[in-house]
């Protein structure tokens, strides 16, 4: 049990770090690599064991939550720049609207129920669900991960892709939501 009190204590304590005004403060070196393994390494240990239900690998199910984080993105950047009017997070990530995160969450719901019609290893309900929770806290990944690089002072977290804020950018919403998304499958469903 102590285990995934570490595991999902960790998401809870940058969630507050994101609403609080104050910067991410580490002491030493010691707890800056404590950050990493569990912001990168745990969570890439839950994006493996994803696919891997019922004694099966099943490729498609990690395949459909990238489908939703792409949806949820793209449309999130769509709406928001054409009616995106209210600001997110302004001293975070200044052009992230309420309405694009809005209408993220409804396209990325509305893909939630197609893959439910093409895989049919969880409920239409259960897709529902597993589309609100990649919209929801692939935003706060998303925002987190900005909050990072406006502390560290940088804009882009690297340049293996140059215009796309770097390779994390990529990576950032997956990240954050692989734990729940792996907990909702296998503990709740």
């Amino acid at each position: 049990m102590v285990f995934w009190e570490l595991i999902l204590s960790h998401p809870f304590f940058l969630s507050y770090q994101l609403i609080s005004k104050k910067e991410i403060s580490y002491l030493d070196d010691r707890s800056k690599m404590g950050l990493t393994i569990r912001y990168i390494v745990f969570s890439f240990c839950f994006l493996i064991l994803i696919p891997f239900q019922e004694n099966q690998y099943k490729p498609e199910i990690i395949l459909s939550i990238l489908i939703l984080i792409w949806t949820n993105d793209s449309f999130a950047f769509i709406v928001g720049k054409n009616l995106g009017k209210r600001k997110l997070f302004v001293s975070i990530s200044p052009k992230k609207t309420i309405e694009g995160f809005f209408g993220g969450l409804i396209f990325s719901i509305a893909t939630g129920s197609l893959i439910s019609i093409y895989v049919s290893d969880y409920k239409f309900i259960d897709w529902i669900v597993i589309a609100v929770i990649v919209s929801v806290l692939g935003t706060i990944g998303d925002l987190i991960e900005s909050k990072f690089k406006r502390q560290a002072n940088i804009k882009d977290s690297g340049t293996i892709m140059p215009g796309h804020g770097g390779i994390l950018d990529r990576f950032d919403s997956l990240l954050f939501v692989a734990p729940f998304v792996y907990l909702y499958i296998n503990f709740i469903i």
